[in-house]
């Protein structure tokens, strides 16, 4: 077994519980069953197969299919039973002193339908209501725990960064230095799973591309595409050999105890053209910008339209986070234990960032035939701006 010390803190569970608990009394629902594994891991500390039911008032109860026993050693929730079916848990919770619940808090937002009508039976039809923009929310603010875990994950982000101009050689595909720089990441204890949390997202380790391949599109909300490996990916690094004079964009999520830390970085085995070293310090520029824009009270849509104004301003417009039909419209998102959390820096959203909000913010610009210039840190919100968490040097790397 891993170390006990990496198991989630129990004052950190009680907080978090009791963050839902006064959603819960405020809304006036009795109850609220966690299923999805994101969650259950914030709110329980283990991901094993359970449901966490906790009611408006009295003690939370975490019923364990499999495996109980892991359960118990990584929670520090008290309550934690064996359930060996789920038609059992009228039973459990009234053996445990609770009331089938009249009103029930679900994440609707990534619950299977089937289980939605199974959960209906098994309450005996109580009134279902949607928790999961409570729960995104509550989740959306770190603690002084939660920022640390990813302080150390973008430390771990710079040390990958830094391995590259070791392994990137001229003639290798775009796979083969993925494998090396993943291989990296795992000798520094990536977990190997980086969650998503819109429904059909995935992704693995992150985006590694090479000149034209960094401006091939796909499915993924992203910037950027890439070949990948087949058409049953259809995303990152693909088989194209890596040349010189092309910028090589390593966009690389650290996953560390759950939590990330985004991290992109441009890398150029010789010098890149001026139009694209230009276009890369363009992008900083409208980093510093946001940076000092995106305090407590400031909406996240509106910091993309600053951004979208800066870099109208600077004449990139036609190449900002993409080009024509498959430009995406944000120029950050939230993350934590999930790639996709809130709030997300893009049109239209009105969530106004709060002091703890960790947000990755990646301004890029994409140019067909040739590539992507840009950056992405991870950065927690401040009453001062963005503070960012890595380290590793901004700007374009080029080296023999």
């Amino acid at each position: 077994m891993y170390p006990s010390d990496l198991n989630t803190p129990k004052v950190e569970l009680e907080q978090r519980i009791s963050n839902l608990k006064k959603y819960l009394k405020k809304e006036n629902i009795d109850a609220a069953l966690i299923l999805q594994r994101a969650d259950l891991f914030y709110f329980a500390g283990t991901i094993q197969q359970a449901n966490l039911f906790i009611p408006a008032d009295g003690e939370s109860v975490l019923m364990v299919y499999k495996s109980t026993e892991r359960a118990q050693a990584e929670s520090s929730i008290e309550q934690i039973l064996h359930l060996d079916n789920p038609k059992k848990i009228p039973e459990v919770l009234k053996t445990n002193g609770h009331a089938l619940p009249a009103t029930l808090g679900l994440e609707l937002d990534v619950l299977p339908a089937n289980m939605f009508f199974s959960f209906q039976g098994i309450f005996e039809n109580p009134q279902i209501l949607d928790i999961s923009h409570a729960i995104r929310m509550i989740r959306a603010v770190k603690s002084p725990y939660e920022i640390a875990m990813m302080r150390r994950a973008a430390e771990l982000s710079d040390q990958v960064a830094g391995c590259v101009p070791n392994l990137l050689r001229e003639g290798m595909t775009e796979l083969e230095l993925a494998g090396k720089i993943e291989a990296e990441a795992r000798r520094r204890g990536h977990q190997g799973i980086v969650r998503m949390r819109l429904w059909g997202g995935e992704m693995f380790y992150g985006h590694l591309m090479s000149g034209p391949a960094g401006a091939v599109p796909s499915f993924l909300s992203s910037p950027t595409g890439g070949m990948g490996a087949s058409p049953a990916v259809a995303q990152g690094p693909g088989f194209k050999t890596i040349q010189r004079h092309e910028p090589v964009l390593v966009d690389y999520i650290f996953a560390h105890n759950g939590y990330l830390s985004d991290h992109a970085r441009i890398f150029s085995l010789g010098s890149l053209p001026d139009e694209l070293m230009k276009a890369h310090a363009a992008m900083l520029k409208v980093q510093r910008l946001i940076k000092n824009l995106a305090k407590p009270g400031f909406k996240a849509g509106d910091i993309y339209d600053r951004a979208l104004e800066k870099t109208k301003d600077m004449g990139y417009a036609d190449h900002f986070m993409g080009t024509g039909s498959e430009r995406v419209r944000f120029v950050g998102h939230g993350i934590g234990l999930e790639v996709d959390e809130y709030p997300f820096l893009a049109a239209g959203q009105q969530l106004e960032l709060q002091a703890g909000m960790t947000v990755a913010l990646e301004p890029k610009l994409i140019f067909p035939g040739k590539g992507v210039v840009g950056i992405e840190n991870t950065h927690v919100v401040t009453d001062d701006g963005l503070e960012q968490l890595g380290q590793f040097p901004d700007e374009i790397m080029e080296f023999l």
